[in-house]
């Protein structure tokens, strides 16, 4: 299998390296709009990863695309040429786009997964397994803190400017971000962190996973630094590499006739599929969503769930 990862960031250096050290047999080609840091990265995890220019991606079985969004219009034209794409993009409006490409990869048989992050990504995983202890779902509420690379941190400023999407009582509905705050508890050594409503894609994700789901909502951590400056241009260049990160899901419904609630966490740096084709996130029921917490586990990122006053692994 050959696999093309576009962007050499920090999100894709991750990809091509986990990529590129499997004992599958994937040949994997690394592009970015800067050549020259392409094949740093090339160099760095030869010889199972190759350098190319983003106009040689052809040919090629899938396509992770870990560069800044926007992303539908490049995941659409290597549909187009054949290949599944995996997108890691977080910005609504491109999230948005991206899933009304559902018609083209199933026109040719691919699949399109929106979402690959941590959130959404991660969050959507932790949904699913969490809703299988349920006979019925009715409430799911994301919170998430930490950022990836540069353009992960950059998404995460415009994210608390701009509205926050939530879907209550079968209605979508927007809030302004940077309200809303509630005292979130991610697993150690993350801890307790503010959070706010913001600009996040995980409802346009989560509500179609789970029909019938009345309430959704997403939240992202927050100091009093970032809220105040959130509509204005970043004061300082963003970190190169991401910090330790988390996310929350919280899930409500019914169980065995009485109201319950699950809440589950994992922490790792910042990044992160199954299905038949088409678009779809990482919720979604037909896939192996407890094999999928296994690999990720394998590779250092274990979920925990919260048991009274303590979580356990």
């Amino acid at each position: 299998m050959r696999v093309g990862v576009i962007g050499a960031g920090a999100v894709g250096a991750r990809a091509a390296r986990q990529l590129g050290t499997t004992t599958s047999n994937i040949e994997v080609l690394v592009a970015d709009s800067d050549h020259a840091k392409a094949d740093r990265l090339a160099a760095a995890l030869a010889p199972r990863v190759t350098a190319v220019r983003v106009d040689e991606l052809r040919g090629v079985d899938a396509v992770v695309l870990a560069l800044p969004s926007p992303h539908a219009e490049l995941a659409e034209s290597h549909l187009e040429a054949g290949a599944s794409v995996v997108s890691t993009s977080d910005d609504v409006a491109d999230v948005d786009a991206l899933l009304r490409l559902g018609p083209i990869a199933t026109r040719h048989d691919r699949r399109l997964v929106v979402g690959a992050a941590f959130s959404p990504g991660m969050s959507g995983l932790l949904a699913r397994y969490a809703a299988a202890r349920f006979d019925h779902v009715d409430e799911i509420h994301v919170a998430t803190h930490g950022t990836g690379g540069p353009a992960c941190a950059r998404q995460h400023h415009r994210a608390l400017a701009g509205l926050a999407v939530a879907w209550q009582d079968g209605v979508w509905t927007e809030r302004p971000s940077g309200s809303g705050r509630e005292l979130c508890w991610f697993p150690d050594p993350v801890g307790a962190h503010d959070c706010y409503r913001a600009e996040l894609a995980d409802p346009l994700l989560l509500v179609p996973a789970f029909p019938g789901v009345a309430r959704v909502s997403a939240r992202v951590s927050a100091t009093r630094r970032d809220r105040i400056t959130a509509r204005l241009p970043m004061l300082r260049p963003p970190h190169p590499e991401g910090a330790l990160g988390a996310v929350r899901v919280e899930v409500r419904g019914l169980r065995q006739g009485s109201r319950d609630t699950e809440v589950l966490g994992a922490v790792s740096q910042v990044i992160a599929a199954g299905a038949g084709a088409g678009a779809f996130g990482l919720a979604d029921a037909r896939l192996d969503t407890e094999g999928l917490l296994n690999q990720l586990a394998r590779r250092g990122v274990k979920a925990a769930r919260y048991v009274g006053a303590a979580a356990v692994a």
